[in-house]
C-alpha cells in the first residue's frame, strides 16, 4: 500500500460508520494509516472516541462524531460536522449495521424486528449514500464502499430481515454505482464472512462451542480478522481499483462458495 499512499490518500478524506469497534474501526485506522484523514461516525461515542484517539497516537488526522443513521438529521449533522473540520468530502464505507436479536421463520419474525433490522442495515445506507454523495460531486469524484455480507448473496435461514437488508444493499449498491459512474464516483459493496468482532461474539454466545460452530462453516478452518475486510476497502477507494463499479466483493473464507 505504500507506493500507493501520496497519489491515493494524502489531503483526502474518508467518512466511516460503524467505526467504534469491528470492521468500521479497522478500516479508520486503516485509511488513517494511508494518508487520509478521517471521520469516525457511531451510536456509540466512547468507541468513537478510542478510534479517533487510536488514529491520533500514530500522528494520524480524524475527528469522532455521534451519527445515527437511521436519523436524515443525524447523518447530515456528521457530514456537515466533516466538511467543517477537514474541508471536503472524498470517500464514504457505509458500515453500520446490527445483527438479528433472535432467529425465526419468515411467518414467525416480529414485525419490530425486521423493522429495526432494515431501518439500520438498509435504510441508513441509503440515508448516507443520500448525503454523501453531493459533497464527493464537489470534489469531483471519490469512492463509496458498503457493508453488505454473505447474506446479500445467498439465503439464511431464520433471518429473512437481515438477509432482504443485506441483499437490499447490494442492489442499492449496484443502482447507485450506475447513477454516478459517468461523474467519476464508484460505488461498491464487501460482503464479510464471518468476522471476528464484538457483533460476531455477541452472535456466537460468546462461548468456545459457539465460536467452534461458527468456525466448522469456514472452508479455511478460521474467522476472518477485521483488518482483512479494511484491507479490500481501502483498496476499492484506490485508484487501483479505478474500473472496479458496482460491484460486491464476497470476503468470507469461502464459505458461499460451499
Amino acid at each position: 500500500m505504500t507506493t500507493n499512499k501520496n497519489e491515493n490518500y494524502t489531503g483526502k478524506v474518508a467518512f466511516v460508520t460503524g467505526a467504534a469497534s469491528g470492521i468500521g474501526r479497522a478500516a479508520a485506522l486503516a485509511f488513517a494509516r494511508e494518508g487520509a484523514s478521517v471521520v469516525a461516525a457511531d451510536v456509540s461515542e466512547q468507541g468513537n472516541q478510542e478510534t479517533a484517539r487510536l488514529i491520533e497516537d500514530k500522528g494520524g488526522r480524524a475527528i469522532a462524531v455521534r451519527c445515527d443513521v437511521t436519523h436524515a438529521e443525524d447523518v447530515k449533522a456528521a457530514l456537515d460536522k466533516t466538511v467543517e473540520a477537514f474541508g471536503r468530502l472524498d470517500f464514504a464505507f457505509n458500515n453500520a449495521g446490527i445483527e438479528s436479536r433472535k432467529s425465526a421463520p419468515t411467518a414467525e419474525y416480529e414485525e419490530e424486528e425486521w423493522n429495526r433490522i432494515i431501518d439500520i442495515n438498509l435504510r441508513g445506507v441509503f440515508l448516507c449514500m443520500k448525503h454523501e454523495i453531493p459533497l464527493i460531486l464537489k470534489q469531483g469524484g471519490g469512492a463509496i464502499v458498503n457493508t453488505s455480507s454473505g447474506a446479500g448473496i445467498v439465503g439464511i435461514k431464520g433471518s429473512p430481515a437481515y438477509t432482504a437488508a443485506k441483499h437490499g444493499v447490494i442492489g442499492l449498491t449496484k443502482a447507485a454505482a450506475l447513477d454516478y459512474a459517468a461523474q467519476n464516483i464508484r460505488v461498491n459493496a464487501v460482503c464479510p464472512g464471518y468476522i471476528d468482532t464484538p457483533m460476531m461474539g455477541r452472535f456466537t454466545g460468546g462461548t468456545a462451542e459457539g465460536r467452534a460452530k461458527v468456525i466448522a462453516e469456514e472452508p479455511v478452518g478460521r474467522m476472518g480478522k477485521p483488518e482483512e475486510i479494511a484491507a479490500a476497502v481501502v483498496w476499492l477507494c484506490s485508484d487501483a481499483a479505478a474500473f472496479v463499479v458496482g460491484h460486491a466483493m464476497v470476503i468470507d473464507g469461502g464459505q458461499t462458495v460451499q
